[in-house]
């Protein structure tokens, strides 16, 4: 890669980053109008923090420093064929892993919060399992998106994938702006709604280009596969590395 185009190649990372990072302000405005330091705020803080968490622990970070090197490294060797079934396997395991801790985690919600908001009782406590269910699915969706974001990167495709979370902030602001009329328990409920509304959304605008890139993917189990176990080695340590990193920081 010429330094031309890795200078390019920054500009659209940077570009895609500030899009994101500017409609994330209008987005916390917008909230801080409409709900401020009320009950509702605390809510949706505290119910942010298992789906944020294992966001980070599965989502962009760790695929980029597992999958991407393996994905890449096929595409440079011209192995298409090969690169579209390790896209496809990883896709389906992801899959399955995060339907599985979305379902536990749905369940074990009332649990889980004595560890989020331990001093939480009565209805705030029982609104605040109600959000965390309905936001728990968005967390799966948010790490499909980060399988995205890896072929985008991989082909060279960079201001989408960077720019994709904009429209997690439009469902979030249109979300708020449509029910402002709503007191701010339930107006909270519809938050979490199109919260995760907005992560599908920034999974769909990148699916279309991504389903270009690999057009002989398959969804399949391929465990057997070097390729994937690679992935999976990989995986596997920067999970519990960064997951170190992630229960530190929550303890702190």
């Amino acid at each position: 890669m010429t330094k031309e185009a890795g200078r390019g190649h920054a500009l659209l990372v940077g570009a895609g980053i500030l899009c994101s990072r500017l409609f994330g302000l209008v987005r916390q405005r917008v909230f801080s109008h409409y709900f401020g330091l009320s009950d509702a705020a605390d809510i949706f803080s505290a119910a942010l923090r298992v789906p944020n968490f294992l966001q980070n622990l599965f989502g962009e970070g760790v695929l980029s420093a597992s999958f991407i090197p393996v994905y890449a490294r096929l595409l440079a060797q011209h192995k298409q064929e090969e690169a579209d079934r390790l896209a496809g396997a990883i896709f389906a395991i992801l899959a399955l892993i995060i339907s599985v801790i979305v379902a536990i985690g749905v369940l074990a919600t009332p649990y889980l919060l004595w560890l989020i908001a331990p001093g939480y009782t009565g209805e705030k406590r029982e609104l605040t399992i109600l959000i965390v269910r309905i936001m728990f699915p968005g967390t799966g969706i948010l790490v499909w998106s980060a399988w995205c974001l890896g072929i985008l990167n991989s082909h060279h495709k960079f201001f989408l994938s960077y720019a994709a979370p904009v429209i997690w902030n439009v469902s979030m602001i249109a979300t708020m702006l449509l029910f402002r009329h709503l007191d701010a328990n339930r107006l909270i409920v519809y938050l979490a709604w199109g919260t995760v509304l907005g992560c599908l959304l920034q999974f769909l605008v990148q699916l279309g280009p991504v389903l270009k890139l690999v057009p002989n993917m398959r969804l399949r189990f391929d465990t057997n596969s070097l390729h994937v176990k690679q992935v999976g080695g990989s995986f596997m340590n920067v999970v519990i590395g960064r997951g170190v990193v992630q229960i530190s920081a929550f303890v702190d």
